[in-house]
């Protein structure tokens, strides 16, 4: 793995892009109840078969986040929670980047540092989604 830092500059690039987007739908679960606002807002995967998908709880996540119910987002889903606030982190680098030319580092890793990163990814995304599957369809397996 190799870490490079650029010079300062204030070039618009991926970061800021998920800064925007952090920014965005932060503002908007923060500002906007989605869920009590559009009537058919829901898993379809939840209603017609009882098991929950693979982003069940993101909006809750997004709502609790936003107001600083950390807790009861880690409770709705972990993985959701993480990214959630990595969007949050990615706010605070683009103003830093854009406003005071901050520069970003760049990581670039090796095809084998990929592969790892890559299963690495998978294997928490499938351990997370078992985890709210577990939560919602077998909570007395918790207690």
């Amino acid at each position: 793995m190799k870490v490079t830092l650029p010079k300062p500059n204030r070039t618009f690039g991926p970061a800021d892009v998920l800064g925007l987007v952090g920014l965005f739908g932060l503002l908007i679960a923060r500002y906007i109840p989605v869920a009590r606002l559009v009537p058919f807002w829901g898993c379809a995967l939840r209603e017609t078969t009882g098991w929950p998908c693979l982003g069940c709880g993101l909006t809750r996540v997004a709502d609790r986040v936003a107001h600083f119910n950390f807790a009861g987002a880690w409770d709705a889903n972990p993985l959701g929670t993480v990214a959630a606030l990595f969007f949050a982190l990615m706010v605070v680098v683009m103003v830093l980047h854009l406003v005071f030319a901050m520069p970003i580092p760049q990581l670039h890793l090796s095809p084998t540092e990929w592969h790892w990163a890559r299963i690495t990814v998978a294997t928490v995304v499938l351990l997370n989604y078992a985890w709210v599957v577990v939560k919602t369809k077998f909570p007395h397996l918790l207690t």
